[in-house]
């Protein structure tokens, strides 16, 4: 299989990191996130980034620490919601291992990500509205991953049970 690492795609809110690091645990696995990595190389939050420097300052090291996860083994990796809007983030998330989008409703969207300050993007009067809108945006780029899961309903060890059978089918 080409890379062996899974990579997590998908709108804010969907659960990549509380999946991916279930999933890690439970494969045995590294756990990282690229915002982490963004804001380690930054030296300042995902907020201060975007608030000091603007969204494509962090969209250029989104893009570096995604070129850094090719040199990354058995690793789960989640990725920050936008980071498929540059089609070589994809095209090295895909190198790295099995791309695995994480989808949910707007409406749950919305209500798990309502009473949290860490996100940009949503900072305004109609957060509904903008989730609505970006969505429409990214979808097509969502679409490239290797699977796509709805995780609307399902509980996060159910997630990451449905991500190792698909590893385990795919080897």
């Amino acid at each position: 299989m080409k890379g062996n690492n899974v990579i997590l795609v998908g709108f804010m809110g969907t659960g990549k990191t509380a999946v991916g690091k279930a999933l890690a645990e439970k494969i045995g696995f590294k756990f990282v996130d690229t915002d982490l990595m963004v804001e380690a190389e930054a030296k300042k939050s995902i907020p201060d980034i975007f608030r000091l420097e603007g969204e494509a300052a962090f969209r250029k090291y989104e893009a570096d620490a995604i070129k850094r996860i090719n040199h990354l083994k058995n690793y789960v990796i989640a990725t920050g919601g936008g980071a498929v809007m540059i089609d070589e983030n994809i095209a090295n998330m895909k190198r790295a291992g099995m791309v695995v989008c994480l989808t949910a409703t707007p409406d749950v969207i919305l209500e798990r990500t309502q009473s949290d300050d860490y996100r940009p993007l949503l900072k305004t009067k109609e957060p509904l509205k903008k989730i609505l809108s970006l969505l429409k945006i990214r979808e097509p780029q969502y679409q490239k991953a290797d699977y796509t899961i709805d995780t609307s309903k399902l509980s996060v060890d159910a997630i990451a049970q449905t991500i190792i059978s698909l590893w385990t089918d795919k080897e």
